[in-house]
């Protein structure tokens, strides 16, 4: 065989070459120079240097803080990529992951600063993993962080072509003494709620169970309860409410927050009440999207199930000094963020930190 008959994953010498054994070094360069656009789009000052190093370097100014702790969070998007993958729509997951980890960094009072994502791919396709990309870029601008940098990793053999799973982590900063959590929580203190975009990133093994094989509802097909198509409604990004609290933080007295995910509401919170005091919530104060309502209408699921696998409508809470309710209400509705009561912190001798009373109307 001449060289100019040779099988374009022969190596010169004839041997195999990296991309006949599925990994296309040159595709992945392909991919880097389509997103880098989108990705110096997420940046900040502190950010050093550019696209193409082996770590990502962020200088912490001296003075900058007093007393920095450095917090960091880990998540990904879970099974909701299943629907971006039957939908061939790769643009909005990334906010999904963006949301996933600064709201969890958020919720310590801490700054995101900067995330760095990983994307396992079968066979790396260039506009696809830009595509990717240019999501998680975006909601990194929407947080206020930068996308430090990132790997790709294609993985032939592991992983079927068009696949792919998406992960990240993020850091932030908050001064030692502003550190957020149970010990700040007061009796009388008042727990408000953030309206969610919708399921956000949770529970999608159990929603893809119900509306696409047990109704068999096609994702192309227009919904009535949701105005728009099923697919549309099922990658409907994560609201992502870091800058937000931020803001409640520097105008209020904001004792904790908790976001609203896998385990749903009253488990979250919980995890962020101290032993002797119980949230006591309400759930005639607001009604969640008709997205919730259809899976438990064809998966016939119970609420207690419904409860503890979806947001149900409240993405972020935020629990605040009595006398701020007003003012953080104000900061949130100058955000457009709908929020309202939910409702209080009271003394309890019960193990139980988080109770919910009452039915949602139209639910």
């Amino acid at each position: 065989m001449t060289d100019d008959a040779r099988h374009p994953s022969e190596s010169p010498s004839g041997g195999v070459s990296y991309a006949a054994a599925g990994v296309d070094i040159a595709a992945g360069e392909r991919a880097v120079e389509l997103f880098a656009p989108s990705a110096r789009r997420a940046s900040r000052p502190e950010v050093m240097g550019g696209l193409g190093g082996f770590a990502g370097l962020f200088a912490l100014k001296a003075g900058q803080w007093r007393e920095p702790v450095l917090a960091a969070s880990t998540d990904g998007v879970g099974t909701k990529l299943a629907v971006a993958h039957a939908m061939g729509k790769h643009d909005t997951v990334g906010q999904d992951l963006v949301a996933m980890v600064v709201d969890d960094l958020v919720v310590s009072g801490a700054e995101p600063l900067f995330l760095q994502d990983y994307i396992a791919i079968g066979r790396v396709v260039p506009e696809l993993v830009a595509e990717i990309v240019a999501g998680i870029a975006g909601g990194c601008v929407l947080a206020g962080c930068a996308l430090l940098g990132g790997e790709t990793a294609e993985h032939p053999g592991l992983m079927a072509e068009g696949t792919y799973d998406i992960s990240a982590t993020g850091v932030g900063v908050v001064e030692a003494d502003a550190v957020l959590g149970p010990e700040r929580v007061r009796p009388g203190d008042v727990v408000l709620g953030m309206a969610s975009s919708g399921l956000h990133s949770n529970g999608y093994s159990l929603a893809r169970k119900v509306l696409l094989e047990m109704a068999r509802m096609p994702l192309e097909g227009q919904v009535e309860e949701f105005g728009r198509t099923l697919g549309e409604e099922m990658l409907e990004p994560t609201r992502i409410y870091a800058k937000d609290c931020l803001a409640l933080i520097a105008e209020t007295q904001v004792r904790t927050f908790c976001h609203v995910t896998g385990g749903g509401l009253v488990a979250n919170l919980e995890r962020v009440l101290p032993q002797g005091l119980v949230a006591e919530l309400d759930r005639g104060t607001w009604i969640p999207a008709p997205v919730f309502g259809v899976i438990a209408h064809h998966g016939r699921v119970e609420r207690a199930e419904m409860e503890k696998t979806f947001n149900m409508g409240v993405g972020m809470v935020a629990v605040v000094a009595p006398e701020d309710v007003d003012r953080a209400l104000a900061v949130l509705t100058a955000r457009h963020v709908p929020s309202w009561v939910l409702g209080s912190v009271q003394k309890s001798s019960a193990t139980a930190r988080a109770s919910l009373h009452g039915s949602h109307p139209r639910f």
